[in-house]
Order: structure tokens, then C-alpha cells, then sequence
């Protein structure tokens, strides 16, 4: 062996110098087959790396040498030899999620790109999970050069056939199948690899974040895993995650069901009898900039604020440093996200993180009130509106056991009320930019106000300040001038209310020429809120009359449908009108249930949307607030199961297999397009939801019959956007035909 010419003199000759000695290692040229062989000439391996190993970065790369099916680092730089120094004598070296046939199936994957030239991309995102000191997982990604590694074939090996590739190209979860066509010990991996770590913990904690998330309800383990995420992302050894809930209404923190698996340390061990931490400065700042903030020392704020509840809670509860975040749906902060140390180890610097992480919080959050408002709206119905006659038979033939006068046994438990195998029907005719819509009224409503009350001190002429509150009147104006903020209605509100009219009744008592001034004002707003009330009560009114127009269509044409066959029946009105039906032979076991009554219902469905579609296209021209609705249904076939929850007095799905439905239902409302931003429903036009092919050719055939009658008109199919945890949802998309005169509801056969 003999170093390579170079320009450099004693480049070579130092080259040369380290090949002469390793002529005296056999090893080197005929393979080293013990790693023992690395402590012993340790020196020696090292100088034949030094060109891969430059010294002068041995304290910032993260790099060392590896060997094919050795748990083994060799040569490790400074850096790297830190990192395992600090996460102890019992860390072990161990890819995340790569067991021991995942890895023996990427090992066959390496053979058949380097040996049969098989074009495979098996680079994966290779993750270790790697402690400090402190006990805060880091994640390093690493990549490997695997230049210096050769594969072999052994004498057992059998060479693979173009159709044998192709079938494992298929089947890459079949362990046994690969392990058929590489046998054990059919092929050797020669050489040695670098590999490269990379600090990847922000990103690696992240995506951990978003999987934990989309599960929120439903992991056992949901808090120490958050808080063990948020370590990693902040790198704060005790770091933990907190939630507390805003009411506006009475201008306090509350507690909410989130609390069950987010804890509250703002209200953990205070009695909020008489809550009013809003009104401190740095809430104040919070809620109103909607950024969130740090403190760096609790102590430090206590000392400065001694009669400050918060300070005191958090003083007392032994937090030293606190981040804060505000969580905002439709403009308005719902609650404040709470990070909590009980060292001084979070400050505005790392709070910048927050706004890696405040999108993914600011959804889940979302979904979970959306949740929450379901829940309480679905018990506030079932609480005040009777038993649906369908099921009514099942409760009385149960009350009956219990009260039977020859019963021998005495406080006999009440049994499940269960009706299985129904094929479940989802429909909704929603309002559409309802939100926008309730926004724009209120904000229309306080201009009026402002500018009422900017007319009445056009008039006075007062010893009192006028000119500082005149100031506050053209900023809230000008603060009206752009779009509506969370908090923006409250602000102007609690200036009316505290500021604007008490000056007026001051200065009516002052001059009692202003008299008339004042009570000519008072004549314009609304006896109850004491508020201008003209476009926010033409809103409410329209509202409350469209779904109470809708829910009469539904309710009357479902009594009319229940003759047919019985099926049972619940509608909801939020935003607009929304009802479930269960339709199958445990509703009605003396009736002989024929599949043709499925059918027909769905018809029906579609029908009397249709008319809801149509009587509506009237009955908004006599709306003070014009408002427009979309339609849409989600076809279900696979047939569940329905019980009556004792507890919250109301039926829901029975089992966790069928939540899938539930879940769907809850998620379609706002879905859009595949790749387009536009949502699946729009108004003037009926969207059916489905997912396999027979409900398309089904919706068809039905479609098909509105068209004959002029109903409906063209029909559009599409693919639904993947929702989370949902996909391979598609939608038929037909229009309304306005012009049609009524919806024919009579019974079809043969569909």
C-alpha cells in the first residue's frame, strides 16, 4: 500500500506513515471480525478516520462510526460523546419504532438495491430518542453514509427471479415472505458506515404533539405524555400544561370539561366566588393583543404586586417562571393556554415557541367546544322534549317490569335500552356565514350607538371632561372601522355601560335643560340591554324564524313518514336545522321489516330537504335579515347499534365501532373539496356524502326520480378533503331546481 501523489508533501507523508503501520494489521485487508479489535489499536483506527473525522469539528458535528447489525459507535466526536455521557449509564442505543423485522426487511430492501439493481429509495427518518441530564427526551435524526459497505451473497443464497422481486415489492409487511427469499444467513454486509445526528427535538416533539392531539378524549396517559412533549420542545425539565377557560359573559376564568384532561393551575386551589382576575394588566393585555406572555419571575411580580390574587396563587403554588397564550375561535379568546415551571426557566425568549405549537392547540381546542356545545344542546332537547313514539313501546314494556303488581323481586336494576342493527340517516339545512353574518349586525348596532352618542355631546355643554371621553369615542369608532375583533364588542359595551352612561346621567342631574337630550338617547336603545338593538334583533328574529320554519317542514312530514314504517327521530336546532334517524326491524319487532323501507326513507330525506329547499326560496323574501342555507346528507349503510344513556337521559351509538359514525358526522359540516379551498356544501345545491359505491349508485336512482319531477337539476361528483382521522369520503352535488312548484312524496317501489 502506498499513499496517493498530493500537493502537499506532508499530507502524503503522513498518509504513507499511517499505511506502513497498518501494514502490520492483517485485519485491515482480510476483515476485522471482533470488535475487540478497536479498543486494543484504538489510536490506529483513529488516525485511518482522521480524514472523516476533521478535529476541528469534533465539537459541533454529532457523528461516529457504525458497523451493520452492531448496537456499536466507534470513534464518536466530543459532541456526541457528550449526549451519551449525560443520558446515563443505563441509556441504551435503540431506533425509535424500528423492530426486529421492520430492520430485517430494510436490510433485504439494501441487497436488492445494491446487488439485483432494484431503483428503491430506502433512506427513512431513522429517530433516537435521547435523555440528558436533566431527563428531557431529545430526538436526533441521523443519516448514514453507507459508501464504505458492501453486500455479499453467501453459499446458500438463491438468486431472485424479476416475478419474486415484484411480489416483494408488494408485500413489504410480509416478514415470513422475505425471510422465504432471504434465508438467515444467505448474505453478509461487509464494512463499516458514518453516521450523521442531527437535532431534530422541536420537530420530532411537534409531530408527537399533533398525533396526541387528534386522540385528546381518548388516551389515558394524555397528561404526563403532553407534558412530557412540551419538555422536549422547551427543554424545561418540569414543565407542565395547563388550560383555563374564559367567560366573557361574567368576566372570569371557569372551569370546563376540558379540565378533565387539561388541568387548570390559574384556578387549581382558588375559591372564584368572586373572580375577577380579567381586570388585572397583564389579562387586560392578553386578552385584548391576543399574543401571548411570559413571566420570567413570579416572585418578582409578587413583590411588586402584593395584592394581586394571580401573583399570590402562583407564588404561593410554588411556580417561579409561567408562559401564557390565548386560544381564539371566531375572533373571540375561549380560554388561555398555560405553561408553568417551578424554575426560572421560562421567559418572552423560549415563549417564542408558542407559535410553533399554538395552531395545532387553537384545532383541538376547537374541536373540543364544538363537542361540548353538541353534548349540551343534544341533553337540553332530550331533557324538555318527550320520548320519540317509536321507541316509546321499549320504555313503557320496562317501566311495566318495574312496576308489575305480582313482581316477587324488589328493586330489580334497570336494564339497557338497546335497539341494534339501524341503519342511521344524518341530513342538515344550515345557515350559512351565520357568524359573519351575527358579526356584522353587532358591529353595525354599536355604530349606531357611538354615533347616537357622539350626536348628544355635539349638545352638552358640561363642566365634566368631555373631551377625554370624546377621545375614547373616535378611537372605539375608528376601532369599528376595521374588522370585528374577539373582544372588540365587549370593550365598546363596557364603555357604554360604565363610562358614557353615567356621565349623561350626571350631566342630566347637573343641568336639567339637558333633560330631553338625554332621555330622547335612552328612547333609541333597547329597554332590556340598555344597547342599540335593531340589526342584532332583525338577526336573532330571522334566525330563530328560518329554523323554526325548517324544524316545522321536518317535524310534520316525519309524522306523516312514520306510517310507513316506524323509524326513530331527532332534530337539533343550532345555526340552522339538523336531524338523525334510525330506521330497522328492533324498532318495530312485530312489523316485518323489508329492505325497500330503507330506501323509501332515504328518498323521503331527499324529498323533504328538497321542499325545505324550496319553501325556504320564498320564505326569505319576508325575512328582515337575509340569511342563506345549504343542504346537506350523509349516507351510512353500515347498520348500528343505538342505547339509552341512563345517566344523561338520551340515546347515542352503542360502542366504540360505531363511533366512527359519530365522528364523521361531526367533522362533515365544514369539509371542502380535495384540493380546492371550497366547501363541499353550498347554497342552492344538496350535498350527499358517502363513501363506497353502491350508496353512489343508489343516491343516483333517487336523484334520478327529483330530476323527473323537475326538482333537482345537474349533478356534480366530487372527492371530499381527508378530515382527521377520515378519508375516501366522496359527495354527489345537485342542484336545486327553484322553478319546480312542490315535492311529490309518494311511495316508490322497485327502487
Amino acid at each position: 500500500m502506498e499513499a496517493e501523489a498530493s500537493d502537499n508533501p506532508e499530507y502524503a507523508l503522513s498518509h504513507q506513515r499511517i499505511l506502513d503501520k497498518a501494514k502490520e494489521f492483517p485485519e485491515l485487508l482480510d476483515g476485522i471480525t471482533s470488535l475487540d479489535f478497536f479498543e486494543k489499536n484504538e489510536t490506529l483506527m483513529k488516525e485511518l478516520l482522521r480524514d472523516l473525522f476533521p478535529p476541528m469539528l469534533t465539537e459541533n458535528e454529532i457523528k461516529a462510526i457504525s458497523f451493520p447489525f452492531y448496537n456499536f459507535f466507534f470513534n464518536p466526536t466530543k459532541r456526541f460523546e457528550r449526549i451519551i455521557k449525560k443520558a446515563g449509564d443505563n441509556f441504551d442505543m435503540i431506533i425509535k419504532d424500528m423492530d426486529p423485522h421492520r430492520f430485517y426487511v430494510m436490510s433485504c430492501c439494501i441487497i436488492l438495491n445494491d446487488f439485483y439493481g432494484v431503483p428503491l429509495n430506502v433512506s427513512m427518518p431513522f429517530i433516537f430518542d435521547i435523555p440528558n441530564e436533566d431527563g428531557v427526551v431529545k430526538h436526533y435524526r441521523f443519516l448514514t453514509n453507507a459508501d464504505f459497505m458492501d453486500v455479499h451473497p453467501l453459499e446458500n443464497f438463491t438468486k431472485l427471479t424479476e416475478e419474486e422481486i415484484s411480489e416483494l415489492l408488494d408485500n413489504f409487511e410480509d416478514y415470513e415472505l422475505w425471510k422465504e427469499k432471504f434465508p438467515p444467513k444467505s448474505w453478509e454486509l461487509k464494512g463499516f458506515a458514518v453516521v450523521n445526528f442531527f437535532d431534530a427535538t422541536t420537530e420530532i416533539a411537534v409531530s408527537n404533539l399533533k398525533t396526541k392531539l387528534i386522540n385528546l378524549e381518548d388516551d389515558e396517559n394524555l397528561k404526563p405524555e403532553l407534558n412530557k412533549i412540551f419538555r422536549s420542545i422547551f427543554q424545561v425539565p418540569d414543565l407542565e400544561l395547563g388550560y383555563t377557560s374564559i367567560n366573557h359573559e361574567e368576566n372570569k376564568f371557569v372551569k370546563t370539561p376540558i379540565n378533565g384532561v387539561i388541568d387548570s393551575f390559574i384556578l387549581s386551589g382558588l375559591n372564584h366566588s368572586r373572580n375577577e382576575l380579567l381586570c388585572e394588566k397583564n389579562f387586560n393585555t392578553l386578552v385584548e393583543s391576543r399574543k401571548y406572555f411570559s413571566i420570567s419571575d413570579v416572585e418578582k411580580v409578587y413583590r411588586e404586586f402584593p395584592d394581586s390574587d394571580f401573583a399570590r396563587h402562583f407564588y404561593e403554588s410554588g411556580i417561579k417562571s409561567a408562559i401564557f397564550a390565548p386560544i381564539i375561535k371566531n375572533k373571540k379568546v375561549l380560554g388561555i393556554i398555560e405553561l408553568v415551571s417551578r424554575k426560572k426557566l421560562l421567559n418572552s425568549i423560549n415563549a417564542q415557541k408558542m407559535e410553533i405549537v399554538m395552531p395545532y392547540l387553537e384545532d383541538t381546542m376547537d374541536r373540543l367546544y364544538d363537542g361540548i356545545e353538541t353534548r349540551i344542546q343534544a341533553i337540553i332537547q332530550r331533557e324538555y322534549t318527550s320520548i320519540h313514539p317509536s321507541v316509546y313501546w321499549k320504555f313503557r314494556q320496562e317501566a311495566e317490569r318495574h312496576i308489575g303488581f305480582y313482581r316477587e323481586e324488589f328493586d330489580l336494576p334497570y336494564r339497557k335500552i338497546t335497539f341494534e342493527n339501524l341503519t342511521p340517516l344524518f341530513g342538515q339545512t344550515d345557515i350559512r356565514n351565520s357568524s359573519v353574518s351575527r358579526n356584522l349586525a353587532i358591529k353595525k348596532d354599536l355604530e349606531i350607538n357611538l354615533m347616537l352618542i357622539s350626536d348628544v355631546f355635539k349638545n352638552l355643554i358640561s363642566d365634566n371632561d368631555l373631551e377625554s371621553i370624546n377621545l375614547k369615542l373616535i378611537h372605539f369608532q375608528e376601532l369599528l372601522s376595521r374588522d370585528l375583533k374577539a373582544d372588540t364588542e365587549s370593550q365598546v359595551q363596557n364603555f357604554i355601560h360604565q363610562e358614557v352612561h353615567p356621565l349623561l346621567e350626571s350631566i342630566k342631574l347637573q343641568n336639567v335643560s339637558y333633560n330631553q337630550i338625554v332621555t330622547d338617547y335612552h328612547k333609541q336603545l333597547d329597554s332590556k340591554t340598555e344597547l342599540v338593538y335593531q340589526f342584532r334583533k332583525k338577526f336573532d328574529d330571522s334566525l330563530s324564524s328560518v329554523n323554526k320554519f325548517l324544524a316545522d317542514i321536518l317535524d310534520k312530514r316525519q309524522e306523516e313518514q312514520q306510517q310507513r314504517f316506524p323509524f326513530y327521530y331527532e332534530r337539533f336546532k343550532t345555526d340552522g336545522v339538523e336531524h338523525n334517524m334510525y330506521i330497522g326491524s328492533s324498532i318495530e319487532p312485530e312489523l316485518t321489516y323489508d329492505p325497500i323501507f330503507l330506501k323509501n326513507l332515504r328518498l323521503w330525506q331527499l324529498r323533504v330537504i328538497c321542499e325545505s329547499e324550496l319553501h325556504y326560496k320564498k320564505y326569505k323574501e319576508t325575512l328582515d335579515y337575509s340569511l342563506d342555507v345549504s343542504s346537506l346528507i350523509l349516507v351510512y349503510s353500515t347498520p348500528i347499534s343505538i342505547r339509552f344513556r341512563m345517566d344523561e337521559k338520551r340515546f347515542d351509538v352503542d360502542g366504540s365501532y360505531n363511533a366512527r359514525y359519530e365522528m364523521i358526522k361531526k367533522r362533515i359540516d365544514k369539509s371542502l373539496i380535495k384540493n380546492s379551498d371550497e366547501r363541499i356544501t353550498q347554497p342552492g345545491k344538496i350535498s350527499i356524502i358517502y363513501s363506497q359505491d353502491r350508496e353512489r349508485e343508489e343516491y343516483l336512482k333517487l336523484i334520478k326520480i327529483l330530476q323527473d319531477q323537475n326538482v333537482l337539476s345537474t349533478i356534480e361528483e366530487l372527492e371530499v378533503e381527508d378530515l382527521q382521522g377520515i378519508n375516501g369520503l366522496r359527495a354527489l352535488r345537485v342542484a336545486v331546481n327553484y322553478e319546480a312548484e312542490d315535492v311529490d312524496y309518494e311511495f316508490v317501489e322497485g327502487i
